[in-house]
């Protein structure tokens, strides 16, 4: 299988100019889908901080690279929304956005807010002895009460050498009244507050309206989606991610 992709056809999504080069970095199988942003493509394109694959290697080797809380030593990790990522040599850190127009950015924050990062669940598991344990869209598995949902978010602990990790330390459920983002499709990037949720008696995904507030104006999406991000106002954060 080819580990790289002509420019011309990667996604949008990633923002690299089509034509200096004819290929860039493939993301590697992994949590997140295809069009994830591969590490080494951020490093080389986004921050600039490499200026070809190799030196880049050298970084991911030196596990300069913080994902998630875990070293990267893999240029083609695909990075997702919400993912948490620190460069502690440089003293940067910064969460995984999409902007309005849909497109991947990297919102530098503080280094308190990188020990937690927020997550949507993607389904539930029932284990032997009636246990729960919470299917994150970014790969991991935790353990959890019933009371968690799918297509909720959580925020969990991102602890690193022996740190806590993993503990639950907030809940935004899905449903109306509370503020998502809007994660794929034609309105990718937007974030509104949910309205209505229109359930449907068929394979056919439910559909979701929401508003900005701000605005006033109102989109429809699909609850595929959604990812919930607070419960009655949109965070400081992702208004600079949006903007």
């Amino acid at each position: 299988m080819s580990r790289h992709l002509k420019r011309l056809v990667a996604p949008v999504s990633w923002r690299v100019p089509a034509k200096t080069k004819k290929f860039v970095m493939k993301t590697a199988p992994g949590p997140h889908s295809a069009d994830a942003l591969p590490v080494g493509v951020w490093l080389r394109e986004h921050l600039g901080i490499a200026r070809n694959a190799s030196e880049v290697r050298k970084i991911l080797h030196q596990r300069d690279v913080i994902v998630n809380g875990r070293a990267c030593k893999d240029p083609q990790m695909g990075l997702g929304v919400f993912d948490i990522v620190s460069i502690p040599k440089i003293g940067k850190h910064y969460r995984i956005q999409l902007d309005k127009r849909g497109n991947y950015t990297a919102v530098e924050i503080s280094a308190e807010s990188a020990k937690t990062r927020l997550c949507r669940i993607r389904g539930k598991t029932t284990l032997t002895g009636g246990r729960v344990q919470l299917n994150l869209g970014f790969g991991a598995n935790i353990l959890a009460d019933a009371t968690y949902r799918t297509t909720d978010s959580i925020v969990v602990t991102l602890g690193t050498d022996g740190e806590e990790r993993f503990r639950i330390v907030d809940h935004f459920p899905f449903a109306e009244g509370n503020v998502a983002m809007i994660i794929g499709g034609k309105h990718s990037g937007k974030v509104g507050r949910i309205v209505e949720i229109i359930k449907t008696a068929s394979s056919v995904p439910n559909r979701v309206i929401l508003v900005d507030d701000s605005t006033d104006e109102r989109f429809e999406t699909i609850e595929d989606y959604i990812f919930m991000v607070g419960r009655s106002a949109i965070a400081p954060e992702l208004e600079v991610a949006s903007a």
